[in-house]
């Protein structure tokens, strides 16, 4: 299946696509040394986190779709150099909203799960052009 939503953003940052099926996807980003909150290389959640949101946009892979809410939990630490691979499946659909469980694994090991809730809008949430 084809990409239709965030088409702009950067895969150094969020992560790349690896996937897009009916009702999932998966997304994949390596750590770099700019994401170490510490010397030690300790990545910062928000990278990873980062990919989980953009893996369960493309599970819905509308151009108008948005996230509204999350429920996470990390699970284990990602050290610089460590590739992530995020899977997202929507669980639900009732009208615009879509929850979404998502996956990020290092590995055979889950370094953060959880259902992030995404909207999908009848046009861009910056409104028309």
């Amino acid at each position: 299946m084809e990409q239709n939503t965030h088409m702009s953003i950067s895969p150094l940052l969020v992560g790349k696509m690896i996937e897009i099926g009916q009702d999932g996807a998966s997304a994949s980003l390596t750590a770099t040394k700019d994401m170490a909150a510490d010397e030690r290389g300790l990545v910062h959640g928000g990278f990873t986190f980062g990919l989980a949101d953009f893996a369960a946009m493309l599970a819905v892979n509308d151009p108008n779709v948005v996230l509204g809410g999350a429920n996470t939990r990390f699970l284990a630490p990602v050290s610089v150099g460590q590739e992530m691979v995020a899977k997202a499946s929507i669980e639900s659909t009732k009208g615009r909203k879509r929850v979404v469980k998502v996956a990020v694994s290092v590995g055979d090991k889950v370094v953060m799960d959880g259902e992030l809730t995404c909207f999908v809008l009848d046009q861009h949430v910056l409104g028309p052009e």
